[in-house]
């Protein structure tokens, strides 16, 4: 059961951890997008909608009580909350399209992935190259997109002990999720290609390239 919990004078936290499980996600994006709709529509006031991995903030709300009694009463599509055809359905003047992110698969953990998928080397780019992906959220960097899309089956543990430097647009998995780091920084995630695509420019509108909600597919490069 999600709960909706004050934030400070003039936000609201939605929480989704009910269930902790796949649908969460699910959940989280599907109520982005409604609220995405609903302030399109002029049905909601608020100046930053941010989803996460279980919650949606909303931020810059005049009255926050009025909102919380609002959200008490909207039901968002859940099912089709990852599924390109019911995103049609909740379609909003903000929610992005589909990116292609050309990869080089030639990480230094390809090996990893595969023994813990249990398959071969070259069955780790066919698998992600042919996943629909979906920016859940973006978190730890700016423009860091954590990518739904996996089977829950799927999910990997990070590294014992993190990278003190990954390179800028390196492709990674860890947990359900998969990622691209916008920049070089310290990471744990299993590093298993590069991408040349630019993720974050402070001068671009919006800065980052890949926010939530946009599609995402890989193609080998």
């Amino acid at each position: 059961m999600r709960m909706i919990r004050p934030a400070g004078a003039h936000a609201l936290l939605l929480d989704c951890s009910e269930p902790a499980d796949a649908a969460q996600a699910a959940l989280v994006d599907a109520w982005r997008a409604e609220l995405w709709r609903r302030r399109d529509r002029g049905e909601l006031t608020a100046v930053e909608i941010v989803p996460a991995a279980s919650t949606v903030l909303l931020d810059g709300l005049p009255d926050p009580a009025a909102t919380a009694d609002l959200l008490s009463r909207w039901a968002p599509a859940v099912a089709a909350a990852n599924d390109a055809d019911g995103a049609a359905d909740r379609t909003s003047e903000r929610e992005p399209g589909e990116v292609i992110v050309p990869v080089d698969f030639d990480g230094p953990d390809l090996s990893t992935v595969a023994q813990h998928w249990g398959v071969d080397v070259a069955a780790v780019p066919r698998r992600l190259t042919s996943t629909p992906f979906r920016v859940a959220f973006c978190g730890f960097a700016p423009g860091f997109p954590y990518l739904t899309g996996l089977p829950a089956a799927l999910a990997l543990p990070r590294l014992a002990t993190p990278r003190p430097r990954v390179p800028a647009g390196s492709v990674a998995l860890a947990g359900p999720y998969a990622g691209i780091y916008p920049s070089a920084s310290p990471g744990g995630w299993l590093l298993v290609g590069r991408t040349e695509l630019v993720l974050f420019d402070v001068d671009a509108d919006p800065p980052a390239r890949l926010g939530p909600g946009t599609r995402v597919r890989m193609a080998a490069a």
